[in-house]
């Protein structure tokens, strides 16, 4: 009997979604017979019922565009805002599921889309999931798609930043996409030569970020590269985060936990212009003059790398296979130049980060990057 399949986009836009969409669609309906539609706009438009026919003429042309061509939000199918409050509206999706006489739902996305598809497949609906994300930070898999583009994106910027730094004779930051892991921005510093990394993992000290710039500046070096990743911090917020975690779990009263619970939401909001704070630091330490360039959203947009063409095509083709052998409950993940299915279960709600002890670090640490310790 002829397989339906439903595919939609969830979370950030990334470089290889397409490529992905295409590798499912063109497998499915080309090789097996299946029939193909995409859901706009992530688990909002499963919720609506916004679909889209992904034929031959819809996925042609499309493997080398970046973002998606079904669009995407970060809406989440337990709380999803309908009239001003946040509903559950699984049931509505599990409807829709059924209106389309889908035998698999498939979810392109990171870790939120992970755990969403497994909220899903926990209501009984078949869902295979392929792991996209710049950050790389979902667990199981080798890489996800999006990453490698995202890194040369940003090593290509701090190559181009080298020149004004020498030339200025500045201390110029970098700020890397990177909230919770620090994956991006020490592959790019690396890749790049920055001189300084931070990242969330390894908790700074911005004393032994000035002394490392200090050191360079009498070695005739009137220039430092800092590339840090936007949830980087030092020991010191590290402390204070700390502290106020244990003030409100020792709370004994519902007055003293919800002060406790503001101080708390301050201090995580204060991290705010967090790499800005840290430039004019660093001027009142070095003597030098500080910049800062935040890369942001283009990172994520443009076309994929080749690299990132070929993971998406082969996870997708793996997933179409997948759905043939009727294998649900899975995440593709990419092993060495092969593929496996992974149980969801054990990829929703988990997080790759950045081991002390991974080789990146040890080689950073080798060719004298500072990492803020």
């Amino acid at each position: 009997m002829t397989q339906f399949i439903g595919i939609l986009t969830s979370g950030g836009d990334s470089p290889g979604l397409n490529a992905a969409i295409r590798a499912v669609g063109k497998t499915a309906q080309g090789h097996y017979g299946m029939q193909v539609i995409g859901f706009r706009d992530g688990f909002r438009g499963f919720m609506e019922n916004r679909t889209m026919e992904l034929d031959n003429a819809a996925l042609s042309g499309i493997l080398t565009q970046g973002g998606t061509i079904l669009g995407t939000s970060r809406e989440k199918p337990h709380r999803m805002p309908v009239g001003g409050k946040l509903v559950d509206m699984t049931g509505v999706m599990a409807e829709n599921y059924r209106k389309h006489n889908l035998d698999v739902l498939v979810c392109l996305g990171g870790g939120g889309t992970q755990k969403n598809a497994y909220r899903l497949a926990q209501q009984g609906l078949n869902v295979i999931t392929l792991p996209k994300t710049i950050d790389n930070d979902v667990p199981l898999t080798d890489v996800t798609f999006g990453f490698d583009t995202a890194l040369s994106v940003a090593t290509e910027a701090i190559d181009r930043l080298h020149s004004t730094a020498h030339s200025h004779h500045r201390i110029i930051l970098v700020e890397i996409m990177g909230n919770k892991v620090g994956w991006l921005a020490l592959g790019a510093g690396m890749a790049g030569g920055a001189d300084v990394i931070l990242i969330p993992e390894i908790p700074y000290q911005v004393e032994s970020v000035a002394a490392a710039i200090r050191r360079r500046s009498h070695g005739g070096k009137k220039f430092s590269i800092v590339a840090v990743a936007e949830g980087a911090i030092s020991r010191q917020e590290v402390e204070a985060l700390r502290a106020a975690k244990a003030r409100m779990a020792a709370a004994k009263t519902a007055a003293v936990k919800a002060k406790a619970a503001a101080a708390l939401k301050q201090l995580e909001g204060g991290r705010s212009g967090h790499t800005l704070r840290l430039a004019r630091r660093l001027e009142e330490l070095t003597g030098l003059e500080s910049r800062v360039t935040i890369l942001g959203y283009l990172q994520r947009g443009g076309t994929p790398s080749a690299a990132d063409r070929l993971l998406a095509t082969r996870l997708g083709v793996a997933c179409a296979d997948l759905i043939h052998k009727r294998q649900y409950g899975v995440m593709v993940a990419a092993r060495d130049d092969g593929t496996k299915p992974v149980p969801l279960k054990d990829v929703a709600g988990k997080l790759k980060t950045v081991p002390h002890d991974h080789p990146w670090v040890g080689t950073a640490r080798r060719v004298g990057t500072c990492l803020g310790d």
